[in-house]
C-alpha cells in the first residue's frame, strides 16, 4: 500500500518552509536595510537645502556675485542622487508628493529669485523653508517607518518560524513519537501474551499508519494463533487426559481378568469399572447362550448400540450400551469388547481344561476300579458260576442262596459298569449347552425316546467342577428315564428366573415315578442328591397332572449374573 504523506517529506516540507521563512525575512529585512543606507544622506542634503535658502536670501539682499553659483548648487542639491531614490515604487506617496511640491516651489523660487525680487523672497521664505521642513520629517518619517517595518519584519519572521516549529514538533509528535509510543506499548503487550490490546490508530497517512495497520493485523493474527494455539493444546491435554484415563480403565479391566480363576465375578467387576468410567446410562454383556450382565437401567428413549464381542473370529456374544451424558468413544468399547471376548476365550479354555483334568482323573479312577475291583467281580462270578455246577440241584437251600448271591453279584457287576461308564464321560466342549448337547447325543443311541434340549444356562453360572456335577445329574436322570419310565419323549430345560435362580429340569411322558426311592443296593439317586447339595442347591421329583415324571434341580450361583 502506498504511503500518502511519508514522514520524511512531511518533516523535509517543514523544515524548508522554516527556512523559507527565515530566508524570507533576512532578505526582506536585508532589502529594507539596503534600502536605508542613503535616507540619512537624503535627510542632510534635505535639510542643507534649508540652509541654501536662507543663503540664497542673503545674497539676494547683498546682491553677491555667487549667488548665480549658489541658485545652481541648490538646483543640483534638490536633484542629488540620494533624493532621486525617492521616485521609486515602494516610496510612500506623502515623500513622493512633498518632493515633487518642493521642485514646483522651487521653481517658483528660482524664478524671482532670477528676477531680482527681493521683497517677494524675503515674504515666501518661511513657507519655502516651512515645505522643506516638512519634506526633511517625510524623510525622517519614512526612514523611522522603514526601521519599524525591518522590527515588525523581524518579530513575524520569528514568530513565524517559532509556531511553524511548534507546529512542526506538535505534528510529529501526534503522528510520529505518538504512535511509536503505542507500538512499543503494544509491543510490551504483546511480550507478555495479551494480543488483545487496543487497535492503533490506522489513519496516519504516513508510514507509521501503515505500520499500524499492519501490526494490528499482525496481532490480530497473532491473537488467532495464540488462541487457536491455547484450543489445540487444550484439545490435546484433554485427549491426553481421556487417553490416560481410557487407559487407566483399560489396565484396570486387564487386571481384573488377570487371575488365576476368570469367572463371573471378573466380568462383572469389568463391567463396573467401563459403567464408572463412562458415566453411561446402561451397559450389557450377552453371552453367546443368551446369559446376561448388565448395569445400569434400561431408557427406552435413547438409542441402544451393539458390538459383536469376538475372538479368534468366534462370536462370544455382544456388548450393549446406552449413553446420554456424552458420546462414548467408539474404539475404546471396541477394546473393552475385544478384552471381554478374550476373557470369555479363555474362562472357556480355562473351564475345559479343568474339565480335562477332572476327566482324566475320573478315568484314572475307572481304570484303577476296571483293573481291581472290576477284576474281583469277574472273577468272582466265574466261581459263582462253577460253584453253582457243583452243588446238587436237589440242595434247595444251597441253590437258593446260591442265586441271591449271583443277582446282587450281578447288580454290583452292572452298577460298576454304570460307574465306570459315568466315570468315563468326556467332555469335548467348555460351553454348557454344547457340552449338555453332546452328552444327550450320546445317549440318544440308548433309546427310541425323543430327547430334547432347552438350556438357557450360561456356562459363567457354574465352574467346571459344579458344570460336571450338573451334567451328572442330567445324564443320571435321563438314563433312569431311558431305562424305566418308557417314555416316548424326554425333554431337558435350563432355565434362569429374574430372582437369578436356576432350575434345570428332566421331565418325560413315560409311566410315572412311584415312590422317590431306591431298593436296598441301589445308590443312583443318593449320588444325584449329593451332587445337588454340592451344586448349592437341592433335587426334586414330582409326577406332573398330565403324567409322567420331572425331577427338578434348584440352585443359584454365588453372585445372581442378572442384576446387580
Amino acid at each position: 500500500m502506498t504511503v500518502k504523506r511519508p514522514v520524511s517529506a512531511s518533516l523535509a516540507r517543514a523544515f524548508f518552509s522554516i527556512i523559507a521563512l527565515s530566508v524570507l525575512t533576512g532578505a526582506i529585512a536585508l532589502l529594507t536595510l539596503a534600502s536605508s543606507q542613503r535616507d540619512a544622506e537624503a535627510i542632510n542634503i534635505a535639510g542643507s537645502l534649508r540652509m541654501q535658502s536662507y543663503r540664497l536670501g542673503y545674497e539676494m539682499q547683498r546682491d553677491s556675485a555667487s549667488l548665480e553659483e549658489h541658485r545652481l548648487d541648490w538646483r543640483h542639491t534638490l536633484s542629488a542622487p540620494a533624493l532621486q531614490t525617492l521616485d521609486r515604487w515602494y516610496v510612500p506617496k506623502d515623500v513622493k508628493q512633498k518632493y515633487q511640491q518642493l521642485h514646483i516651489a522651487w521653481q517658483e523660487m528660482d524664478q524671482q529669485i532670477a528676477q531680482g525680487n527681493m521683497l517677494w523672497y524675503q515674504d515666501h521664505i518661511e513657507g519655502f523653508v516651512g515645505r522643506i521642513d516638512a519634506f526633511v520629517l517625510a524623510l525622517q518619517h519614512y526612514t523611522e517607518h522603514k526601521i519599524k517595518l525591518v522590527i515588525l519584519i523581524s518579530l513575524a519572521g520569528g514568530l513565524g518560524i517559532l509556531l511553524l516549529a511548534m507546529l512542526t514538533l506538535r505534528r510529529i509528535r501526534r503522528q510520529v513519537v505518538a504512535p511509536l509510543i503505542h507500538l512499543v506499548a503494544a509491543s510490551e503487550r504483546i511480550e507478555q501474551g495479551q494480543f488483545d490490546s487496543p487497535a492503533l490508530d490506522t489513519e496516519l497517512p504516513n508510514e507509521l499508519g501503515q505500520l499500524s495497520r499492519a501490526f494490528n493485523h499482525m496481532s490480530a493474527q497473532l491473537d488467532t494463533l495464540y488462541r487457536s494455539l491455547e484450543h489445540s493444546v487444550a484439545e490435546k491435554t484433554r485427549h491426553l487426559n481421556e487417553a490416560h484415563q481410557q487407559l487407566e480403565m483399560l489396565f484396570k479391566c486387564s487386571q481384573a481378568l488377570n487371575t488365576g480363576q476368570i469367572d463371573s465375578h471378573c466380568f462383572r467387576h469389568i463391567l463396573q469399572i467401563v459403567h464408572e468410567y463412562t458415566q453411561m446410562n446402561y451397559l450389557e454383556l450377552r453371552t453367546s447362550d443368551d446369559w446376561t450382565l448388565f448395569e445400569g437401567s434400561i431408557d427406552s428413549a435413547l438409542a441402544m448400540q451393539t458390538l459383536p464381542v469376538l475372538m479368534q473370529d468366534t462370536r462370544y456374544g455382544e456388548l450393549r450400551w446406552q449413553s446420554v451424558a456424552a458420546t462414548v468413544p467408539p474404539p475404546l468399547m471396541k477394546s473393552v469388547a475385544t478384552m471381554l471376548g478374550r476373557g470369555l476365550y479363555f474362562n472357556q479354555a480355562q473351564k475345559h481344561y479343568q474339565q480335562l483334568l477332572l476327566m482324566e482323573e475320573r478315568a484314572t479312577i475307572a481304570r484303577e476300579l476296571h483293573d481291581s475291583l472290576a477284576q474281583v467281580l469277574s472273577y468272582l462270578r466265574i466261581q459263582l458260576t462253577l460253584l453253582k455246577r457243583a452243588v446238587p440241584e436237589e440242595n434247595a437251600p444251597a441253590q437258593t442262596i446260591i442265586t441271591d448271591f449271583s443277582r446282587e453279584l450281578n447288580n454290583a457287576w452292572q452298577q460298576l459298569r454304570e460307574l465306570l461308564t459315568t466315570f468315563r464321560l468326556t467332555l469335548n466342549h467348555a460351553n454348557l449347552p454344547a457340552a449338555m448337547q453332546e452328552s444327550l447325543d450320546g445317549l440318544q443311541s440308548q433309546t427310541q425316546a425323543k430327547l430334547i434340549l432347552d438350556c438357557r444356562l450360561s456356562s459363567l453360572a457354574l465352574d467346571a467342577q459344579k458344570q460336571v456335577h450338573l451334567l451328572q445329574i442330567v445324564r443320571e436322570a435321563v438314563l433312569n428315564a431311558i431305562k424305566h419310565a418308557q417314555a416316548s419323549e424326554i425333554t431337558v430345560s435350563c432355565i434362569t428366573s429374574p430372582d437369578g435362580a436356576h432350575t434345570v429340569t428332566i421331565r418325560d411322558n413315560g409311566i410315572g415315578i412311584g415312590e422317590a426311592s431306591e431298593p436296598p443296593g441301589h445308590y443312583g439317586l443318593n449320588i444325584m442328591r449329593e451332587r445337588a447339595e454340592r451344586l448349592g442347591g437341592t433335587l426334586h421329583f414330582s409326577q406332573p397332572q398330565n403324567g409322567g415324571t420331572q425331577v427338578s434341580i434348584t440352585f443359584r450361583s454365588p453372585i445372581s449374573l442378572t442384576g446387580k
